[in-house]
């Protein structure tokens, strides 16, 4: 019998929680859990959680205690905690910090107050090779430039570091940000920018000055990178994804500092230049000639003496900077993305190199305010061609997700949602470049490609962004670092597998406000009953913790069902949708045929397709032979 039935909430001994969707409460309920839990999967009415240890001592880095994660939990339980939940949150947290690294004179110590901490980091064959000597029953000496390779090894053995032992300053460079932008528009910080900046320099201690600020595309994150570069006042080496990406911020440099033109400096495949505030890519960075050869350009770490190393879209960092980043903890890191998820599982890395999460803000809260526009998101679902299963059914694991991406029966569909939103303007984004091109053809508008020039990228946006151009059909180029401000509309055709980040950086292409208030709509194209459906069950499960509702669409753009998300996990069977009820706004008037086979008669059930799995993106890449 439960002690509150009220509440929405169950937690569980082994650390999972359960969220009851449909309870008045769960917004605010779904937000405190999204500080200190990370979201499992997330069916129709329960989504489940999951306490980890990055989790927690993230939560810890970011100012939560262990004390207010167990009242939020009690808050919302429908029982009394479990007492080991409790025990082990005391502990998780409590470890964050357990292990401090101190600069004493020229010497960097690991110091803790429990002689057995010391005692075990000294015996572990992960963390010993780097103490150099124990000074005494708490202080261990280390190396200055094995500092980030240390913090890497502590955290695998449950040790996250709180790395106290300060930073360079760097070389001055004197700024301020502008009150008017270059174009005469007034320009102030936004609360929370602001906030996220000054969290993230704490004063200038060395309590701040490296980590993680988590906020939606559109929010303007460029913008707290250019807060915490004033705040910090020094030369600043910015880390971007592409060459679009690196101009971008120079624009904004330009636009809202006073930052003189002979101190900007681009480091790309174009340009090479070198000056106080420099802006380059990880392509160029991570770029030899061939495998087993040193990196050349990590030579642009020691050109300047950067005060400010700033890691545009962190949860994309390249392997090799992290090597270069391990040698770099002197120097303060600032990591800006939209979500700490990284389907490699490194994300205990850039909380040890780049630092914790210092600040985020749910996305839900940040629409509500008005500073990202408000979405809808929908799944659209559609069968495959008769003349195609076959082929689908005898392929190979590693063939059936591009057949069922790639399928034809999306091109007539992704006209009819164009025509039904008017004069909006329109992103289609793929992961195939036969099916671009061949939507591209088929609508009449540019394809936007990795081959294509940068010259003619910037004149494509430009297009875009004046209203020239309504649609523009896109690869994956397009996930990041694209400022569109007047793209109100997605449609996704296909997508790299089961990322929870293309998703979320997907929808982020159409969160800047619009003129008029316009909503945006994301759409999301799904071979129904194949691999890409149960994909689709993985892509959510972020932009579900953020609060985003995907509306379930057949082929003729009827609703089905409405889940808080896809949510097919968990779910025995479901009810089609009654033929001609029910209608979305944008169903397609243009005359096609829409789909190849005719919806199911109603009230008929059958097993979903995606029940009772989440797919698991290791053991299906094995399988796959990648």
């Amino acid at each position: 019998m439960a002690n509150a039935p009220e509440k929405p909430l169950v937690v569980q001994s082994d650390r999972t929680l359960l969220l009851e969707v449909d309870n008045p409460v769960y917004p605010e309920a779904r937000d405190a859990l999204a500080r200190f839990a990370e979201l499992v999967k997330s069916p129709e009415h329960i989504h489940t959680y999951r306490l980890t240890p990055l989790s927690l001592w993230n939560a810890a880095a970011s100012g939560l205690d262990a004390a207010t994660i167990i009242q939020v939990l009690a808050a919302y339980s429908k029982y009394s905690l479990p007492a080991n939940v409790v025990t082990d949150i005391r502990e998780y947290v409590g470890r964050y910090g357990q292990v401090k690294l101190v600069s004493k004179g020229n010497e960097l110590q690991l110091v803790t107050s429990d002689p057995a901490v010391a005692a075990e980091i000294i015996n572990n064959k992960r963390t010993g090779e780097y103490i150099k000597e124990r000074r005494d029953s708490c202080t261990l000496r280390i190396e200055p430039w094995q500092r980030g390779a240390v913090k890497q090894a502590l955290i695998k053995i449950g040790y996250p570091v709180e790395d106290l032992a300060g930073y360079v300053p760097g070389a001055p460079l004197k700024f301020s940000l502008r009150t008017k932008t270059w174009g005469g528009e007034a320009f102030n910080l936004r609360p929370y920018q602001r906030e996220a900046a000054r969290v993230f320099y704490a004063g200038g201690s060395s309590r701040g000055g490296s980590g993680v600020v988590v906020l939606p595309c559109g929010a303007g994150k460029t913008v707290v990178g250019l807060a915490a570069m004033a705040l910090c006042q020094c030369y600043t080496l910015i880390l971007v994804t592409s060459v679009t990406a690196a101009r971008q911020w120079l624009a904004e440099i330009r636009d809202k500092t006073d930052l003189p033109e002979e101190v900007l400096g681009e480091y790309t495949g174009e340009k090479k230049e070198i000056k106080p505030v420099t802006v380059a890519t990880y392509q160029i960075i991570t770029h030899r000639r061939r495998k087993g050869v040193d990196y050349p350009n990590f030579s642009l770490f020691n050109q300047q003496d950067w005060g400010l190393i700033i890691y545009d879209e962190v949860h994309l960092l390249p392997a090799p900077i992290f090597r270069i980043t391990a040698e770099l903890q002197a120097r303060r890191r600032l990591g800006l993305t939209a979500t700490l998820v990284r389907e490699d599982k490194h994300e205990d890395d850039v909380f040890s190199l780049i630092g914790p999460k210092k600040y985020d803000l749910p996305w839900k809260q940040l629409e509500a305010q008005g500073w990202i526009a408000k979405a809808t998101c929908y799944e659209v679902r559609l069968n495959l061609p008769p003349e195609i299963r076959m082929d689908y059914a005898t392929a190979g694991e590693r063939d059936k997700y591009r057949i069922a991406a790639t399928n034809p029966v999306k091109d007539p569909l992704v006209e009819a949602i164009i025509a039904s939103h008017g004069n909006e303007q329109v992103l289609v984004i793929g992961q195939y470049l036969d099916q671009l091109e061949r939507l591209a053809g088929r609508l009449g508008v540019p394809l936007l490609t990795g081959k294509t020039s940068n010259r003619e990228r910037e004149r494509l946006y430009q297009a875009f962004r004046q209203g020239d151009l309504k649609c523009l059909v896109v690869s994956k180029v397009a996930n990041f670092a694209i400022d569109l401000p007047e793209a109100s509309v997605a449609i996704q055709v296909s997508g790299t597998f089961g990322s929870r980040q293309e998703e979320a950086q997907r929808l982020g292409r159409i969160l800047r406000p619009k003129k008029g208030g316009i909503p945006a709509s994301f759409y999301s194209l799904v071979t129904r009953e194949t691999v890409e459906q149960e994909f689709a069950v993985h892509r959510q499960l972020f932009l579900t913790e953020q609060g985003y509702r995907y509306e379930i669409l057949g082929p003729d753009l009827q609703r089905e069902r409405i889940y808080p998300l896809t949510a097919r996990q968990d779910v025995a069977g479901y009810q089609e949708a009654t033929p001609g009820k029910g209608r979305h706004k944008g169903t397609a008037s243009t005359g096609e045929t829409i789909a190849a086979a005719a919806p199911e008669p109603q009230g008929r059930r059958r097993e979903h397709p995606a029940a009772a799995k989440v797919i698991d993106l290791a053991t299906w890449r094995q399988k796959a032979g990648r």
